[in-house]
């Protein structure tokens, strides 16, 4: 449980007229029984042109999110690495490249274009063997996907989630697990966003609406915690 329930990214961004509007949202926060993680988008396209500013590669790649994107791998990879040793589900989503008929694409971003490989997921963040990877064409990692059914029957009641984006995909995901009477927990340090203003004002929303943002250690404790309970089972 975190010590301050405001003592994330956005503690000096948010003002404090607008900290004390919603400090009645304030709780205890937690991960969930029986968790799964979810990794929303965090596939090629994102991460296209390297470890550069979202300016110097947003005009050649409109889709990716530079160094904030990237910034997240590490943390992620020990978030995949812990999960999986616990023997906590890993599921991810990414974009499907199939035709939607004139229905319009997920968002409104320009696309100059797209490769065979831009939504596959990132080597260094990338599914093993077992794990599904649900194609969605809309926002959501929930609408038009097997991804409620999957989770259902697999019992999980709650969701570790990171990726993005903070303000697009992965908020969309956010409310519909909520909807779906998941609890979701944020990992804030496996987020990113194109920009600092949509990933703090997102991340400040959504930790007082829909889901507990979370630190890394905060979260590797509790699985590291799981994992033990179950060897010793």
């Amino acid at each position: 449980m975190s010590g301050d329930f405001e003592d994330h990214c956005w503690r000096d961004f948010i003002d404090e007229e607008t900290l004390e509007i919603y400090s009645h949202y304030n709780r205890e926060v937690f991960v969930g029984k029986n968790p799964a993680v979810l990794m929303v988008d965090v596939y090629k396209a994102s991460y296209e042109g390297g470890q550069q500013r979202v300016l110097d590669v947003i005009k050649e790649h409109p889709s990716s999110c530079g160094e904030r994107a990237w910034a997240m791998v590490e943390p992620a990879k020990q978030l995949l690495g812990a999960a999986r040793a616990a023997g906590i589900p890993v599921t991810y989503c990414t974009g499907d490249t199939r035709s939607l008929s004139g229905q319009g694409r997920a968002t409104n971003r320009q696309v100059l274009k797209e490769h065979e490989d831009s939504y596959k997921i990132l080597e260094e963040l990338a599914p093993e063997e077992g794990e599904l990877v649900v194609h969605k064409q809309r926002a959501s990692a929930f609408y038009g996907t097997p991804l409620l059914s999957h989770l259902t029957q697999m019992g999980i009641q709650s969701l570790i989630m990171g990726g993005g984006t903070t303000s697009g995909c992965l908020r969309a995901a956010v409310q519909d697990a909520k909807a779906n009477g998941f609890h979701v927990t944020l990992v804030e340090e496996c987020c990113y966003d194109r920009t600092p203003i949509n990933h703090m004002v997102n991340l400040f929303d959504m930790h007082h609406k829909y889901a507990d943002v979370m630190h890394l250690n905060e979260v590797l404790d509790y699985i590291n915690n799981i994992g033990a309970i179950r060897k010793a089972s």
